[in-house]
């Protein structure tokens, strides 16, 4: 039985994961953790779990507690992520990984140290949508890929993040670098997940409206395996919304969405052929059920450190942070 502690049982965890963790076998949520202990106390009570903190180290130290799932804003994940691992337990931690590559580098090092698991919440790689692109990739439904466009616009203020009592998704200090190291994490470790690490990668950003520290606009691009080109765009301070991602191959395409509820599109041959997948009540439930698994040894880790690390090195040099690899 895995015994589930979670740090930061903010909002992310209200409903996309938090109460997956006691609908997964063998997997139990026992104690949950936030500085303001009023609300962490309010969490408990709302969702059945036994303990509260306003400690994080007191929860890292329950001995109920087996494996740690570190919900914070990406300033503190390297910490509890550190701190939980030399305790000896577990972790599933948030993306993006951490503030930087680097940070997330040195998490996947005393993972390795302690030679205790660490999985990154890449929780895409586990949902039917994304295992039905992957397969149709895998089995040749658009002959052999060769590119790779992805447009994600916004206006400021959108839909496509959560809204928080403190807006830390535009600062850079707590989330590494505004909205794109909050929403670019779900896209670009699909791309490595479907064809491995880029070859090469580079990109620019800029802040166009200036409504926040962060920049706001990033063209990017890389080369991966294959060779399969990618070019993306992210702008949020557009005057429209477009959430949109199609693969190109020798013989069709597939066309998708990650953040809006849209059918999965195949052309081929000059047909369409469309998969509609209903929504999910907990969006991390099937990469929870696999990150148990893996911490039981019953299955592989569905998101490796390494992965999360690479992640965070392709941000990064898309943003224009980092020199072309």
């Amino acid at each position: 039985m895995i015994r589930w502690g979670i740090i930061g049982c903010g909002d992310v965890t209200e409903v996309k994961s938090g109460p997956a963790f006691n609908k997964v076998p063998d997997s139990k949520l026992v104690a949950v953790m936030r500085r303001n202990a009023d609300k962490a106390a309010d969490y408990a009570r709302r969702h059945g779990v036994d303990r509260w903190y306003s400690d994080a180290a007191r929860l890292i130290n329950d001995p109920e507690v087996n494996a740690v799932y570190i919900a914070t804003p990406p300033l503190q994940h390297e910490e509890y992520t550190v701190a939980a691992l030399r305790a000896g337990k577990p972790v599933y931690v948030e993306k993006p990984m951490a503030v930087s590559a680097a940070a997330a580098a040195r998490m996947a090092q005393v993972a390795k140290e302690t030679g205790l698991k660490l999985s990154v919440a890449h929780y895409r790689r586990a949902q039917p949508l994304y295992l039905k692109i992957k397969s149709l990739i895998a089995e040749g439904a658009i002959g052999v890929p060769r590119l790779v466009q992805l447009q994600c616009l916004q206006p400021h203020q959108g839909n496509l993040v959560a809204h928080t009592e403190e807006p830390w998704r535009y600062n850079p200090a707590i989330s590494g670098g505004g909205l794109l190291h909050d929403l670019a994490p779900h896209q670009l470790d699909l791309m490595l997940h479907f064809f491995g690490a880029p070859e090469v990668a580079s990109g620019c950003s800029f802040n166009g409206a200036n409504l926040y520290p962060a920049a706001d606009t990033t063209i990017g691009q890389a080369i991966f395996p294959g060779p399969v080109a990618f070019a993306g765009s992210w702008c949020f301070s557009a005057g429209q919304k477009r959430d949109e991602c199609e693969i190109f191959g020798t013989e069709g395409s597939i066309k998708f969405s990650f953040f809006t509820h849209q059918p999965l599109v195949l052309n081929r041959g000059g047909g369409e052929q469309q998969f509609l997948f209903d929504p999910l009540p907990h969006v991390q439930q099937p990469m929870i059920q696999k990150v148990v698994d893996y911490f039981l040894d019953r299955g592989e880790n569905p998101c490796s450190a390494e992965d999360g690390v690479t992640v965070m090195q392709m941000i990064e040099v898309m943003a224009g942070d980092k020199a072309v690899k």
